[in-house]
């Protein structure tokens, strides 16, 4: 991934996007082609620390064959994105831009065993389900086992082992405190994406903001 300074996030700061977003497409090259699938993951360690991006694939998805413990393989997870106008700049001479957070994971994969792909399909619903709290967490027993079963040998579980870690979190760092305010006031007024780029933006830098929130304040005494 091309990254320039400005814009590079540490290790740990990629890892937590990563996990906290939770789906992304996984892309292999089959010797001709690229290949890939977007599909939900969830985060493990190994023992001596090295994250493991767990995921399944159905049994008849191309990438399966190319999962040989050696080559490869990219995940990449994409957060909120945004289209910038250089109109909104207050300085000029400013050109079209695109604002977004982006994180690369890539290494070998690996299929799981019967026993191993249980756990992670008990894990994966278990992470997506808790985001739906306080609804009460759906679990493979509500199915039959006869179904269950059915649908566990139509899939496959894989896991990568995370062996390069790269993010890119565009958010205007490079831009003056004016120009930086003026974009994030400006994509408060988009749709959802721009709204969350927004927000990433104050949160940020907050203290380009305190002056809003102060005059904000002081109207309503």
């Amino acid at each position: 991934m091309y990254t320039p300074p400005f814009f590079k996030q540490d290790r740990a700061a990629n890892l937590k996007f990563a996990e906290e977003r939770g789906f992304g497409t996984m892309c292999a090259f089959d010797g001709k082609k690229p290949v890939a699938s977007p599909l939900p993951f969830y985060l493990t360690y190994a023992a001596d620390g090295t994250p493991q991006a767990a995921f399944h694939v159905a049994r008849h998805n191309p990438l399966l064959k190319l999962a040989d413990g050696a080559a490869s393989w990219l995940l990449a997870v994409n957060g909120p994105d945004a289209y910038v106008s250089p109109d909104w700049y207050v300085s000029p001479d400013q050109v079209p831009t695109w604002l977004y957070q982006s994180v690369h994971l890539s290494g070998p994969v690996r299929m799981l065993s019967d026993d191993e792909l249980a756990v992670q399909i008990a894990t994966l619903s278990d992470k997506f389900e808790n985001w739906l709290l306080p609804k009460k967490p759906w679990t493979s027993d509500k199915m039959t086992a006869g179904r269950l079963e059915t649908m566990k040998k139509a899939i496959v579980g894989l896991v990568m082992t995370v062996e390069e870690v790269e993010g890119s979190f565009k958010l205007n760092q490079h831009k003056s405190d004016a120009d930086y305010a003026a974009i994030a006031n400006a994509l408060s007024a988009g749709d959802a994406d721009a709204k969350q780029i927004s927000d990433l933006m104050r949160q940020a830098r907050p203290q380009v903001f305190a002056d809003d929130t102060n005059m904000l304040e002081g109207s309503a005494s």
